[in-house]
């Protein structure tokens, strides 16, 4: 007898969840520079120097852009790193962390 006919005899049904995803968004302000901007998705989202200009360009001209989609866990640690990053060189940048849908 395997696994799920064992299963199936004492009545135990498996119920899986797909994980959420989390976006992290930039948001756009009047005094964060967009070089600052570029540098952020470079160096904590890992993106390449077209990437990082064109999600600058979003924050730029739509107010916001998406910097990447990921578990709560890391979204939140990216969240954070941003946060702490725009303090210490003293920018006002907006990071949030929403569920994807």
């Amino acid at each position: 007898m395997d696994k799920t006919d064992l299963q199936s005899d004492i009545g135990i049904k498996e119920k899986f969840e797909e994980p959420v995803d989390y976006n992290v968004i930039l948001l756009n302000d009047d005094f964060t520079t967009m070089e600052f901007v570029v540098y952020i998705l470079k160096m904590i989202f890992h993106k390449s120097d077209s990437e990082a200009y064109n999600i600058m360009m979003s924050v730029h001209k739509n107010g916001s852009g998406l910097a990447g989609t990921y578990s709560y866990d890391i979204a939140i640690t990216k969240r954070n790193e941003v946060l702490k990053l725009a303090q210490a060189n003293k920018f006002p940048l907006v990071c949030l962390v929403k569920e994807a849908r």
